[in-house]
């Protein structure tokens, strides 16, 4: 049986990460990994969390089975979390593992209920959803999302593009902080968004990973909840390994909206579907989350703490425009710092990422998407300069 089986293809985030840690220069930079590091380059356990495990081992009693969708006070805290008030009734939900496992399950429910549809997602995209959907034999189609030349959104690309979605399709949308790109759209284009889609009777799917490193807490899950009122059915996504700093507890969340009336029949096909996958979906990031959000002590100092982390990303943008700007006398990459979230792409060739490189150790995946929260004041120049250097070559 075995003998049978083909070397599948490395994921290129994973074989970076190997290369880098193979490379014995002491000056190496890192940028592609999707992690956020401090500016000693450690990736720190947040405070409130670690004031609710040590609670948590305190109080915890037992590590026998939770639900299958997941213990329901973590769902009911998230789900307020990213939908606000009022939404209760329509939404069935359960705990997975991390964002990716939402994705999973999403187009899995996707895959059960309408087995025809399309799935339309940006181009490009986090390189997981097209190969996600592939694998499970669904139907992919790109729209247009990212304009190279201005690198900024190609919005009327986008609409056009939009406009061709058939009845039934599901579109992949990015909630905020657009993953690899960081182009965002303004909440006036997620309203032209919102009218294509509801004219053409496409269902949104929303990928909600960076909620809080964008904007804001509020304002990041502005257009998710935008959409969630305007559509009868919706499905969401949503990570809390980046705002919660828990990438390795594994925690996730699986929205789906749909009528009050049919919510106990979805939510026990979410549940069916977890059984089907993985059964009972990890606990202990999810306790920890649920532990935060409901004590109020405990969410205000998470809430600094991720107000801390966003704000030290949006310098570290300011920072890195300001030396490309210098490096390259020239205004070409102004748009890092209007961009939001972890990535932006400088718009380099591969060539041009594979001399930086070989030449300056300095790693980032081919399309030049870069992790923003990779770099801290002594290596934001030392970047700009390779830059310059390749640019000029």
């Amino acid at each position: 049986m075995l003998e049978v089986l083909s070397p599948q293809p490395q994921d290129k985030i994973l074989q970076l990460i190997a290369m880098f840690r193979d490379d014995p220069r002491p000056g190496k930079i890192d940028l592609g990994v999707g992690v956020y590091r401090d500016a000693t380059g450690l990736t720190p356990v947040m405070r409130a969390v670690k004031a609710a495990e040590r609670r948590l081992w305190e109080v915890e009693t037992t590590k026998t089975y939770t639900g299958l969708a997941g213990e329901p006070a973590f769902n009911a805290a998230l789900a307020a979390m990213i939908l606000g008030p009022g939404l209760a009734d329509r939404t069935a939900s359960v705990a997975t593992p991390g964002g990716t496992g939402a994705i999973r399950q999403g187009l899995e429910l996707v895959k059960m209920a309408a087995p025809g549809a399309t799935v339309w997602v940006s181009a490009p995209t986090w390189p997981n959803h097209p190969s996600i959907i592939r694998y499970l034999g669904m139907k992919l189609a790109e729209y247009r999302y990212f304009d190279a030349a201005t690198c900024d959104v190609d919005f009327d690309g986008l609409i056009e593009d939009l406009g061709r979605v058939a009845r039934g399709d599901v579109v992949l949308l990015h909630g905020c902080c657009h993953n690899p790109t960081g182009a965002n759209l303004t909440m006036e284009q997620w309203g032209r968004v919102v009218q294509v889609l509801q004219a053409r009777g496409a269902v949104p799917f929303v990928d909600l990973a960076y909620q809080g490193f964008g904007d804001g807490l509020e304002e990041d899950a502005a257009a998710t909840r935008l959409i969630a009122g305007a559509f009868d059915e919706v499905v969401i996504a949503a990570s809390c390994s980046k705002n919660f700093g828990i990438y390795r507890e594994r925690t996730g969340i699986l929205i789906a909206l749909g009528d009050p009336a049919r919510k106990a029949v979805v939510q026990g096909n979410l549940a069916w579907l977890n059984r089907q996958n993985y059964s009972f979906p990890p606990d202990h990031g999810a306790r920890l989350v649920t532990m935060i959000l409901g004590d109020p002590a405990l969410t205000a100092a998470w809430k600094a703490e991720l107000e801390e982390v966003r704000r030290s990303m949006l310098d570290l943008r300011r920072q890195l425009a300001n030396a490309l700007r210098q490096a390259t006398n020239s205004g070409r990459f102004d748009f890092v710092a209007r961009h939001r979230g972890m990535f932006s792409r400088l718009g380099l060739s591969e060539a041009q990422v594979q001399r930086l490189r070989d030449e300056a150790g300095i790693y980032m995946v081919g399309d030049s998407r870069i992790n923003i929260a990779g770099l801290n004041a002594r290596t934001v120049p030392v970047l700009a300069a390779a830059v310059a250097r390749v640019l000029a070559a």
